[in-house]
This record gives C-alpha cells, structure tokens and sequence, in this order.
C-alpha cells in the first residue's frame, strides 16, 4: 500500500513536470504580428496560450459570444441592442439585421513576453444578405478591455510584470 501511494506521487509529479514542458513546447513557431492603423496593443507578462485561456474564459464569464477561437486569435461578438443614433449617424441604419461589434484579439510571443492586438468593427444588418462591416478606431474604453486581459493573464502567469 505504502509503495502504491509512493508510485502515484511520483507519477503526479512527473506529470506535472511533462505538463509544463509541453505547454513550453506547444507554442512552437509564433507568427509574427503587425499592428494596423486604429488597432491597439499591448505586451503581456504571459505565454501566448494563458492569453487565450484568460480571454476565452473572460469572455464566457461576460456572456460574450466566442465566434473563433484559435491558437493565436479570438473573435469575440457583441450584440448593440436598442436603437443608437450615433451609429446610425456614422455607420447607416442596421434596419434589415441585428448590429453587432466585432473584436480580433491576435497575440504572440513566448514564455513571459506576448504582444496582444485588438481591432474592433461594427456589424450592420449581421448574416443577412445586407451585412456591412466598419472598422473601428480604438478609444479609451476598449483599451481599458486590453488592459484587464493583461491583468488577468498576468495573475496566472508566473512571469514578471512588464510594462504597457
């Protein structure tokens, strides 16, 4: 019994050891990022894949539906209820179609440095034959967005801070 419970410890241990070097290993080749005009980044003291975790967990925590979920990008879908003057003014009515407002998170990196771009969009008339697609600029409120992804990949990542 004794040896039994000594096997399955170290068996644990090992495990969690295997563990942590695939996770190193499954970030293979990284692509490389550019940040387009309007988008905004930051860099995060995490690996790419407690990016994604940290996003796609925050997401289903916010109700926010998760329309891609990729190794190195998330598409996260908002819907814009109710009537919105301003869009409307900007964009055009979404009178055949819900609105909706897109946002891309793409990330890469390594082990305690991930560079995260967000580009958002706004939806007209959403899979209808009318669907228009608008790119948003960034504003202060979708980098605050960026920066509590950071915070929160930052929390479960044993890496140091670094700064926005």
């Amino acid at each position: 019994m004794r040896h039994t419970v000594i096997f399955s410890i170290c068996a644990l241990t090992l495990a969690a050891c295997q563990s942590g070097s695939n996770r190193s290993a499954s970030l293979g080749d990284q692509p490389r990022l550019d940040v387009p005009a309007g988008a905004q980044s930051v860099n995060i003291a995490a690996d790419p894949v407690t990016v994604r975790s940290a996003l796609v967990s925050s997401a289903k925590e916010r109700g926010t539906v998760v329309l891609q979920d990729q190794p190195n990008m998330i598409v996260l879908e908002r819907p814009m209820a109710g009537e919105n003057p301003a869009l409307d003014s900007e964009f055009g009515p979404s009178d055949n179609g819900d609105r909706v407002i897109r946002i891309r998170v793409r990330f890469t990196g390594n082990q305690c440095q991930t560079l995260a771009v967000q580009d958002l969009a706004v939806i007209n008339n959403v899979r209808t034959a009318l669907e228009q697609s608008f790119v948003l600029p960034g504003n202060p409120n979708t980098m605050q967005s960026l920066r509590g992804l950071k915070s929160r990949a930052e929390q479960s990542s044993s890496c140091p801070p670094v700064a926005s």
